[in-house]
């Protein structure tokens, strides 16, 4: 058995649980939630494995290291402590994102990132004679570092890109959801592409593609390279690994058995989310069709399947103000409650939303929508209400 690694996998807040059964899914072990994400072990084959076909995760990195830093100077020794020679040559070129949490010394992430970019690069000056260049558009390293405090964490990205950009988010909307917050609500909606699927508010049409995506039984990583591909001491059994492992992907794909549909009011957000659609290669199996949720809508709904959306919470509806929230939300509440035997998750970012659309949820959690704290509800079929 070749020798596993001891890896991390990043995540919204609130999805950790969903990350870690999908990662037991893809055959990682040694599973343990923690803030933001989750820590598991794997092999090189089953790590890629998991580039290649997670959809929840954000980053899979590979950790160096946690380090006390205390002030400037403790950042430049904790980061010139790693043996990145171990891993670059003076010919990779790399670069530091870095992240702060309740840091009392430090204010400004570009600060930490500048001193661990002077210490890997002096790092590897005085072990191999020259100093890599940096590249902030395609590195083949990301060096990733967090400090918590005066904890330092490092760590090398296995993808590259952060795997939230799918690629075929051509003609974006105004904030638009992420790709994997949406694919960990489809989990948590427990969709398999098995069902009709339907999102009344469809903004650029992020649900209805990942849903196609689940649907379709196609990896999210397919058409991507990975930054592992070209790291020196690993890249040639990655890129072998991967062309079989995409090979078995696109072997694995199918049509949608049933019917998806994005549905938006608003002409700018049809026309995106049909672009994207495209993009995505998913114009057989999405539907993207004008109409407004507050009325009855203009689809097949038998048989029935699973309704899930991201309601405006406040910036697309400004006239009336709350109120004029209130109003449109019991409006949904009311044209949605005739999906007979439909199940519904609604992602709700305004306070209002619950009580004003007059349901009872089922089930709900707490996760983050960016910096935007919101409830994941639940409702069962509607015949099933009172």
């Amino acid at each position: 058995m070749p020798r596993r690694l001891s890896l991390f996998a990043t995540t919204t807040r609130g999805t950790e649980d969903l990350l870690a059964a999908e990662l037991t899914e893809l055959g990682a072990v040694k599973i343990r939630q923690d803030r933001g994400g989750v820590r598991f072990a794997a092999n090189l084959n089953e790590a890629l494995r998991i580039c290649l076909w997670t959809r929840i995760a954000m980053r899979v990195l590979y950790p160096l290291g946690d380090f006390a830093a205390e002030g400037a100077e403790g950042l430049y020794e904790a980061a010139a402590s790693v043996p990145w020679e171990e891993h670059l040559t003076s010919e990779s070129t790399f670069m530091v994102e870095a992240t702060l949490r309740d840091s009392s010394e430090h204010n400004h992430s570009g600060f930490v990132g500048l001193k661990i970019k002077d210490a890997i690069a002096d790092r590897l000056r005085a072990r191999l004679g020259a100093r890599p260049d940096v590249d902030t558009r395609h590195p083949v390293f990301r060096v990733v570092a967090h400090l918590a405090k005066a904890k330092l964490s490092l760590s090398l990205d296995l993808c590259g890109e952060p795997l939230n950009r799918r690629g075929y988010r051509v003609s974006p909307i105004v904030t638009p959801l992420k790709e994997t917050l949406a694919a960990a609500i489809l989990r948590a909606a427990s969709y398999t592409g098995d069902e009709p699927l339907v999102d009344p508010m469809c903004g650029s049409g992020t649900f209805a593609i990942e849903a196609g995506l689940i649907a379709r039984r196609r990896a999210p990583g397919l058409t991507r390279t990975f930054a592992v591909e070209r790291w020196p001491h690993m890249g040639a059994d990655a890129t072998g690994t991967l062309v079989d492992l995409r090979r078995e992907a696109r072997a694995g794909e199918r049509s949608a058995p049933h019917p998806i549909h994005g549905l938006d009011r608003q002409e700018e957000a049809v026309a995106a989310a049909a672009k994207n659609v495209a993009a995505a290669g998913l114009a057989e199996d999405v539907r993207i069709v004008q109409a407004d949720a507050s009325k009855p809508l203009p689809i097949p709904t038998a048989p029935p399947g699973v309704l899930v959306t991201n309601p405006p919470y406040g910036d697309r509806l400004k006239a009336g103000g709350q109120q004029g929230m209130k109003t449109f939300y019991f409006q949904l509440g009311e044209s949605l409650g005739h999906l007979d035997g439909w199940r519904m998750v609604v992602l709700a970012g305004n306070a209002a939303f619950e009580s004003a659309f007059h349901r009872r949820p089922t089930a709900r959690r707490e996760l983050w929508n960016g910096p935007i704290a919101c409830q994941l509800l639940s409702y069962g079929p509607a015949h099933a209400e009172s």
